[in-house]
């Protein structure tokens, strides 16, 4: 977007671009969401900035009216394929917390001073002044949705002190912790239990949401490790258990379209307060909920064949992973395969999983390491001996470190590490892009329910096979055609 069609969003107040970019104005010294309901500023006096921490660079501080960090994260980390967007799926994930910046540059395959520069220059910001940002933005979620201690919401937000976070917060809001805890009370925001180990929060996301991705995930879900739920008022549920970089942990996450403002509720459990901004980052890459909707239906609705199923379910989501390595290994075993024999061949799988150290009905273990299944799985696993065989020196590539991958990771990266593999082809690495990735623009051409999908729709004698008129958003056109040939009757 140019200035001008950004001036334009924000006289609008057009909710569609929160979370997009910030909108900086030099008279106020301030810096605003494009839907803020202040008086417009004079153009002369806005600077646009891809990320709130360009503006903080700045010299800016957050509105007070609108609370430009409670929005949904920006949809470009996942479109962008660089090293910008490479670096920001890292940094909200806690690898600068975690491991610094050092950390962050060799993941990436740069030099800390190259990684400075290329951020700095490409999102206004380094990479400290970023991972900064996001620390912020969770210590926010946090204060208004919880009662935990401050000191709590400090370390959970990744701040390696309470001196540190009470400076960060009174500089980027201008306000105290306390007093912008007071903000959550004052629009009603409900706050969870003040235990550190657990905590109740509402994620946002843009309007529409589909919650087929509800269905989507219950279809697949292994016993023992995840559950899924609908009730008879249309309440949908989803939890599992998972690793995180220093614990382990369960969530849910409920959704009730009679609820008013259709809140998608993130409920956690015996998690490492250092491990929150992980598990935050993590199930809204699972849920896709930094996605545009809008935009999206929009560029597929364009598309003659797909037009009928937009208006009936807006807002599709693409279902991202919580653990790259285990999404992998379902990828193989599911490749060719019908998904309930799949969730079979995991569910036998599943039982050489470690106990959960917190269990809850329903939720008694975590999915098997590589480690785990590559010293169990020749034993557990059934059908032909080259599916089996190949699954092991996966997981046994992944469990010595011959083979990396993960959220920074780009689609030719997934190329260049996967299909050397055995047993790996196209639909694998694409299938990976799409849910670790959260890659838009994946079309699996090769796969059974796509085809078995394209039966349903209406023909397209002059339009590409591959979708390619509807190109950046292919990943979501795989998700509608996976739908048609699961329930046609919606078509």
């Amino acid at each position: 977007m140019d200035f001008w069609q950004r001036y334009r969003a924000i006289d609008a107040r057009d909710t569609r671009f929160d979370g997009q970019f910030f909108t900086a104005v030099s008279s106020t010294g301030i810096y605003c969401r494009p839907s803020c309901p202040a008086r417009t500023p004079k153009a002369e006096n806005v600077t646009f900035y891809e990320t709130s921490a360009a503006a903080h660079e700045a010299g800016y501080r957050a509105c007070k009216r609108c609370l430009p960090e409670a929005v949904p994260g920006t949809p470009a980390w996942n479109i962008r394929s660089d090293v910008a967007g490479r670096a920001m799926r890292l940094i909200n994930d806690g690898v600068i917390t975690r491991e610094g910046v050092d950390g962050l540059a060799h993941r990436l395959g740069y030099s800390a001073r190259q990684l400075n520069r290329i951020l700095s220059h490409e999102l206004g910001a380094g990479p400290l002044s970023l991972a900064r940002a996001s620390r912020a933005q969770t210590a926010r979620t946090l204060l208004v949705s919880t009662d935990m201690l401050l000191a709590d919401v400090a370390f959970a937000s990744g701040f390696n002190s309470v001196r540190q976070f009470n400076d960060t917060i009174g500089e980027v809001f201008a306000m105290t912790p306390t007093a912008l805890r007071a903000t959550g009370a004052k629009s009603g925001v409900r706050r969870g239990a003040a235990a550190p180990t657990a905590l109740t929060l509402n994620l946002p996301y843009r309007e529409p949401f589909d919650p087929g991705i509800f269905d989507f995930l219950a279809v697949r879900a292994v016993p023992g490790i995840e559950v899924a739920r609908t009730e008879a008022d249309g309440t949908r549920s989803y939890g599992r258990t998972l690793r995180l970089p220093r614990s382990t942990a369960s969530f849910f996450v409920v959704y009730n379209p009679s609820t008013p403002g259709k809140p998608l509720q993130l409920t956690a459990t015996a998690v490492n307060l250092h491990d929150l901004p992980a598990l935050l980052s993590r199930v809204r890459r699972l849920f896709d909920l930094d996605a545009d909707p809008q935009a999206i239906d929009e560029a597929l609705g364009m598309d003659p064949r797909l037009t009928s199923r937009i208006k009936t379910i807006p807002g599709i989501r693409v279902p991202g992973a919580v653990d790259p390595q285990e999404l992998l290994i379902r990828a193989m075993i599911g490749q060719q395969i019908t998904v309930a024999a799949a969730r079979t061949a995991l569910t036998q799988l599943s039982v050489v999983g470690s106990l959960a150290e917190a269990p809850s009905p329903g939720l008694e273990r975590l999915f098997p390491t590589a480690a785990e299944i590559a010293e169990h799985g020749r034993e557990l696993l059934r059908g032909p001996r080259r599916r089996i065989e190949s699954v092991i020196a996966a997981a046994e590539a992944m469990a010595t470190g011959a083979l990396e991958l993960g959220y920074g990771d780009d689609v030719a990266a997934l190329e260049r590490k996967l299909l050397p593999l055995p047993g790996v082809g196209p639909w694998t690495v694409g299938y990976v892009a799409m849910r670790v990735l959260g890659a838009p623009d994946v079309f699996l051409a090769n796969d059974a329910a796509v085809r078995n999908g394209l039966r349903v729709l209406p023909p397209g004698a002059a339009l590409s096979p591959d979708f390619g008129e509807v190109s950046p958003w292919r990943s979501y056109a795989t998700m509608h055609l996976w739908r048609a040939a699961a329930k046609p009757k919606d078509s």
